[in-house]
């Protein structure tokens, strides 16, 4: 995708670099960032591969990267980005629900979580505070998150969702779009027999007994998702 020029005007911005993989709220997001006297979109990307490119050439100040893309999700593309650049600040902006997800793309190396739902003043917030190195998350995420510290607990949730891991998670959501086996481990680009070894994982976690109840799960579970 294009990169914007730069004028003397722009200069002493912060440049932010937007991955979003869906154009009207790609556009949105930068018309968004772009009002503001200080910020500016220097760089624009609707998938992992072309996001490590232009984040590459573009050296921006912070990253705005949503959770779904396709092929390579948005926590992967974190955790290449922080392999890569290591202090580049990234704040993820997803429709997913904020207390399954801000611990894990957290862990992955963002400082910050924002629901698409949020007003827009909420982004701006975020952004400002990632660029000086802190962590943005809600109020109650904050608080589950000092509740581990504090208790020494791995997590206070008893959601069977957060015994998952990243790519199992991935699995159960893909699972309840309707997508066949070979259809999820091509779209993670890996085995079929790595997809049957991640169900077989699932179920022992979450403790269903069988490929049907494995299903069920994953459609409540995406069900739940668009219900937001």
């Amino acid at each position: 995708m294009t990169e914007p020029k730069t004028t003397s005007q722009d200069r002493g911005k912060s440049r932010i670099f937007l991955v979003e993989d869906h154009p009207l709220m790609r556009q949105g997001v930068a018309q968004m960032i772009n009002a503001e006297p200080d910020m500016i979109v220097c760089g624009e990307a609707d998938n992992a591969a072309t996001a490590l490119k232009g984040i590459e050439s573009t050296q921006p100040d912070a990253a705005i990267i949503d959770i779904s893309l396709g092929g390579v999700n948005g926590i992967e593309l974190i955790k290449n980005l922080r392999s890569l650049f290591k202090f580049l600040p990234i704040l993820v902006l997803s429709m997913h629900d904020e207390e399954v997800y801000a611990q894990r793309v957290l862990r992955a190396g963002a400082l910050g979580y924002v629901m698409k739902e949020e007003a827009a003043d909420r982004v701006i917030a975020a952004l400002r505070r990632i660029l000086t190195g802190e962590i943005y998350v809600n109020e109650k995420v904050g608080s589950q998150m000092l509740q581990q510290v504090l208790t020494g607990r791995g997590n206070p949730s008893d959601s069977p969702i957060d015994r998952l891991s990243d790519r199992e998670l991935e699995v159960v959501q893909a699972m309840g779009q309707g997508k066949s086996t070979r259809e999820i481990a091509k779209q993670l680009n890996i085995s079929v027999k790595t997809i049957e070894s991640h169900r077989a994982n699932i179920k022992e976690k979450v403790g269903l007994k069988n490929a049907s109840e494995l299903m069920r799960f994953s459609v409540q579970w995406v069900e739940r998702e668009l219900s937001r």
